[in-house]
């Protein structure tokens, strides 16, 4: 392989020790950037964390310096920090490593994040069927507060912030941060109209919060003991630093890989890194960013001009792994969910699969996702039950475009462009399927009723 993993987030999670010992943290240099932090003004960490250009790596990619500078700092109101550990994207398993195997980089993260916003309060909002990682979490706080590492006068000094574990219920749609919110609130997860609900100004409690992923938050201790202009110098121009890759599906080695981003392209993910396919299969799709990102089919050619005016012309392979490849080839690096689809699979049933599980996850709030998203389910669900019809990719992509931009959060679009996707690149498949249907079928159409 051409090029290595750059573990920075992920040095010391095999460790022996790391997720139940603080002692075994702080003898691997744990906590020195906390205490290094304490020895800076909170507004030279924000700065560090803005020169660094790290992006946030729990779907959006949006600069996690920027968002802190949208802090209404103003307001006269607490401030409050959450840690986005929901992660409940399919396909998305990297930031239980961390909270599974090195949860006092997330706690130490966290405290210097407080510490730069002047936070008072903080929680880790934790998806409900991680238990085991809520009592790791819970421990490993009590270690540091122990030790003076968070509560009352940190180290000594004039700053105070309590840490909170607060699990979830297993809802997907709290990990959009003003549905979290809401949930943290005690309330049923409706995500919020933005504006002017953005978190910065009206958060938790209508109090200005940052919400950062746990991937983001573990960054900022690199980012102190580095300085921002070096961790900036990892990966590329607005693709900075080291990302954690959780890759699934028909590989040889499926797993979660850090890389510097743009280091390598899919290609070598695929096949230097993942061992490549099963025997006698072919590379038929991937899914760049879990299952709400737009699929890609092997076999294109993806040409167009990246933000700095470059030209690309790129075969599925050769699109770099980062946050501007997928994006340039017009789908999304998401939460960093690589999911690879060969020859072996019905591309039909792959789709029924994601609609079922967006149309289960709709918290309900907005017509279009709650209807659109069980139309869809149904509509894909009748075609694997044996009564596809020619008409069918019509149908879908139509009720898809009703739901796409019509909705308060990101629901909406995470059910809407895998099935837009689908349609766009395997039309014929999807026509091919009713075809077959049409010529073998043993059953009468009020048989399927029920799933329509």
């Amino acid at each position: 392989m051409a090029v290595s993993e750059h573990r920075l987030l992920l040095k010391n999670v095999d460790q022996p020790g790391y997720e139940t010992d603080i002692d075994c943290y702080v003898k691997h240099g744990g906590y020195e950037m906390l205490k290094k932090a304490y020895t800076m003004k909170p507004e030279e960490i924000c700065s560090e964390v803005m020169d660094s250009g790290v992006r946030g790596r729990g779907g959006a990619g949006f600069p996690a310096g920027l968002k802190w500078k949208f802090l209404d700092r103003k307001s006269g109101k607490p401030i409050y920090l959450i840690c986005n550990a929901d992660e409940s994207e399919p396909g998305t398993f990297k930031d239980r490593q961390v909270i599974y195997k090195d949860p006092h980089q997330l706690i130490e993260g966290m405290m210097i994040t407080a510490f730069a916003i002047q936070a008072k309060l903080a929680f880790i909002y934790i998806r409900g069927e991680m238990f085991g990682g809520a009592r790791i979490l819970e421990k490993a706080i009590e270690e540091a507060r122990s030790q003076n590492l968070l509560g009352d006068h940190i180290l000594g000094s004039d700053y105070s912030c309590d840490l909170i574990v607060h699990r979830g219920a297993g809802s997907y749609i709290c990990g959009e941060e003003t549905g979290l919110i809401e949930s943290i609130e005690g309330k049923r997860p409706y995500p919020r109209i933005k504006p002017p609900f953005f978190p910065a100004v009206l958060g938790l409690y209508q109090c200005p919060t940052i919400v950062n992923n746990v991937e983001t938050l573990c960054n900022v201790k690199h980012i102190v003991e580095m300085t921002g202009k070096e961790y900036a110098k990892l990966g590329k121009p607005n693709n900075t630093g080291t990302r954690i890759w959780s890759v699934s599906g028909h590989v040889q080695k499926p797993g979660y890989y850090e890389f510097e981003c743009g280091a390598l392209t899919y290609g070598e993910l695929i096949y230097d890194v993942c061992g490549g396919l099963k025997p006698g299969r072919k590379l038929l799709a991937l899914i760049p960013g879990g299952s709400s990102s737009k699929v890609l089919r092997a076999g294109e050619r993806f040409k167009g001009k990246l933000k700095d005016g470059t030209a690309f012309d790129w075969a599925l392979e050769d699109i770099p792994l980062d946050f501007d490849g997928p994006m340039a080839a017009g789908s999304m690096s998401g939460s960093g969910a690589v999911i690879i689809l060969d020859d072996s699979v019905d591309i039909v049933e792959v789709l029924a699969n994601i609609n079922a599980f967006y149309a289960h996850e709709s918290c309900g709030q907005c017509t279009p996702c709650r209807e659109g998203s069980l139309w869809l389910k149904k509509v894909t669900t009748r075609m694997c039950a044996g009564n596809a019809r020619e008409e069918d990719a019509e149908l879908i992509e139509s009720i898809a475009k009703q739901i796409d931009g019509r909705t308060i959060c990101a629901h909406g679009e995470a059910t809407a462009w895998p099935a837009m996707s689908f349609i766009h690149k395997f039309r014929d498949e999807f026509k091919d399927k009713a075809i077959k249907q049409a010529a073998n079928l043993d059953k009468k159409p009020e048989d399927f009723i029920h799933l329509v």
